[in-house]
């Protein structure tokens, strides 16, 4: 498995990788710290989930590219941030680098080694009202839960000795704020965030995310389904409020693309791919769009 480099900006930051992570991702790969970094699947016309019972592989039509770039993006990662419903969609998942790809176990392993990491990197999940299966084992293996003080009386007790509980609120809606300031404080610089939706929103909506990487996958999915969901739901941005982001990378495996944003709204050190929005012009009569 191979993907073909079809387009690189430069980036200071990227870093030499293992060489068969390099041939596999076809370059090098390398983020600055400290960081949020989104990565998703989507349909063609921008389905990434279609119900919660659902697990992203059918959109991704099970590709075993997508599956090694999730790989890397992990072995990058101090921490990956996950909602409730991800967990729930997928309740047997570890998100660690050998899970999803296990053929580069051993090159993920060497990768996190050299770049000073633990060998897997932390999980994070929301969940504002608690709704969570302790059993998942992947609370077993040291993981963050961050809920508000009612999740908190409903999971005491419930979650694996390994888990910690963070309270960030009495109850309702927990600032992408608070939550990123608790990751941080933990000592993870580069947060890496698999969904889902909801909560890729959130974090846009506050202007907290810094990219995204997406794969695109040649499937359309429709819009029937009361549970399809779409890139990022829960908040919308209009006019003069839209999001902009730059291009990074494309690359390519089949039919399947798989690209590198960097959003308008990151806070960085040096240059950046976006240009400035040109004025707007006087709209020429007769002539719409």
């Amino acid at each position: 498995m191979r993907l073909e480099a079809l387009f690189e900006s430069s980036n200071p930051t990227s870093q030499p990788l293992p060489s068969r992570l390099s041939r596999g991702y076809g370059g090098d790969l390398g983020f600055s710290r400290p960081r949020l970094v989104a990565n998703f699947v989507s349909s063609l016309d921008g389905v990434v989930s279609l119900d919660e019972h659902t697990p992203p592989s059918v959109i991704s039509a099970h590709s075993d590219a997508d599956r090694f770039v999730m790989g890397l993006l992990r072995a990058h990662a101090d921490a990956v941030l996950i909602g409730a419903s991800t967990l729930r969609s997928e309740p047997n998942h570890m998100w660690t680098p050998e899970f999803i790809y296990p053929p580069e176990a051993a090159c993920y392993a060497e990768l996190r080694q050299s770049l000073g990491l633990a060998p897997s990197p932390r999980l994070v999940v929301v969940s504002a009202s608690g709704n969570l299966d302790g059993s998942a084992p992947a609370l077993a293996q040291g993981a963050l839960v961050v809920t508000t003080q009612l999740g908190y009386e409903r999971l005491r007790g419930r979650l694996p000795e390994a888990s910690t509980l963070r309270v960030l609120r009495p109850d309702g809606y927990i600032e992408p704020s608070e939550i990123l300031k608790l990751i941080r404080a933990e000592g993870h610089g580069l947060v890496l965030t698999e969904g889902g939706p909801t909560l890729l929103g959130s974090f846009l909506g506050a202007n907290l995310v810094d990219e995204l990487f997406l794969t695109l996958s040649p499937l359309l999915a429709g819009g029937e389904g009361a549970g399809r969901r779409h890139l990022v739901e829960g908040v919308g941005f209009e006019g003069d409020c839209l999001r902009r982001a730059g291009l990074m990378s494309v690359r390519r495996s089949g039919a399947h693309l798989f690209m590198r944003y960097e959003l308008e709204t990151a806070k960085r050190e040096g240059g950046s791919l976006l240009e400035p929005v040109p004025a707007a012009e006087e709209p020429v009569k007769g002539k719409a769009r």
